[in-house]
């Protein structure tokens, strides 16, 4: 299972700011114990081109060429910087290539990625480019041009905050199925509304959060009767922990992993590939939210080798 990373591009973020740069070091680290195996992938950076799939040309050459607005770092939440451009493409460019990779192996992952707040020429919530729709658009044009035909894809977004950029970059697209299960009373508090949001209150916890799950799942797949997705891509966002300093859900770490269990197990079956963005985690104890994001890769792993059991001869 390939890895892709791009965790030594680091903002220069000032004293106190709460987005906790370090998990992605620390992530990588902790695969590095617990995966020895898996196939660690620097990211490529994203080409302006690939970037205007999904957000417009003016806004994409002000984040590469420092030409943001004051008002428009602020709502991103980082100060503009060569890095921060840098960072920002290569998320992208991790994601592209790990999408890629799952249509090839069944799996891949981004450690990072899963920045479904920006829009088509906005940024908002730690969030500069949208990985995902970029992506999705990119691997559509790609599968067309080798094979003529229509790539369907499935966009699950499990992360605590609902993916409005996500929604509103592909609203109207029939190619693209957006599902956000996300938190009723968190950021966004305005939502662009995902072909399926499910909203869940404060507090809740591992049974009704799993049955919220496997409800969605089944409409995802009676809404593809005719067809079901080439690709998908699943935003792992570690905040619905219950040990999260924004998330306001309370899944304990079994809960979470086996949420991780389902989507995988659903695509599995149904033989579609998956590629992983790690969303967002704000563990008040960091260890935890990367303890977390760790197991989610792990479960990756063994879905890949699972995978890769049904494709062998018997």
């Amino acid at each position: 299972m390939q890895c892709h990373y791009s965790d030594h591009f680091v903002l220069p973020l000032p004293e106190g700011h709460r987005f906790p740069m370090r998990k992605y070091r620390d992530l990588h680290d902790a695969l590095a114990v617990a995966l020895p195996q898996a196939r660690f992938v620097e990211a490529p950076s994203a080409s302006p081109g690939e970037l205007a799939l999904a957000h417009t040309p003016s806004y994409v050459d002000a984040v590469l060429h420092g030409h943001l607005s004051a008002a428009q770092q602020r709502e991103i939440g980082f100060p503009w910087s060569p890095q921060m451009a840098e960072r920002s493409r290569r998320s992208v460019g991790a994601t592209i290539a790990a999408a890629r990779a799952a249509l090839h192996e069944g799996v891949s992952a981004n450690l990072a990625g899963g920045t479904h707040h920006a829009s088509t020429d906005a940024g908002s919530g730690f969030c500069v480019f949208n990985d995902v729709a970029v992506a999705a658009r990119l691997m559509q044009a790609e599968w067309h041009r080798h094979h003529r035909r229509l790539l369907r894809v499935a966009v699950i977004d499990l992360d605590v905050h609902q993916g409005n950029g996500t929604a509103a970059i592909l609203a109207d697209d029939p190619t693209v199925w957006t599902l956000s299960l996300h938190g009723q009373h968190n950021f966004p508090f305005r939502k662009v509304a995902s072909d399926d949001d499910v909203a869940l209150p404060d507090g809740c916890g591992d049974a009704d959060y799993l049955a919220a799950l496997d409800a969605a799942l089944d409409r995802l797949w009676t809404a593809h009767a005719d067809g079901l997705p080439g690709l998908a891509f699943y935003n792992a966002g570690a905040d619905v922990h219950e040990g999260d300093r924004l998330g306001r859900l309370k899944l304990t770490a079994d809960g979470v992993a086996e949420r991780d269990r389902r989507v995988y197990a659903a695509l599995r079956q149904r033989g579609i590939p998956v590629a992983i963005c790690m969303g967002g985690g704000y563990g008040i104890d960091l260890a935890q939210t990367v303890a977390v994001q760790r197991r989610t890769l792990e479960l990756a792993w063994e879905d890949w080798h699972a995978r890769g059991a049904l494709r062998a001869p018997t």
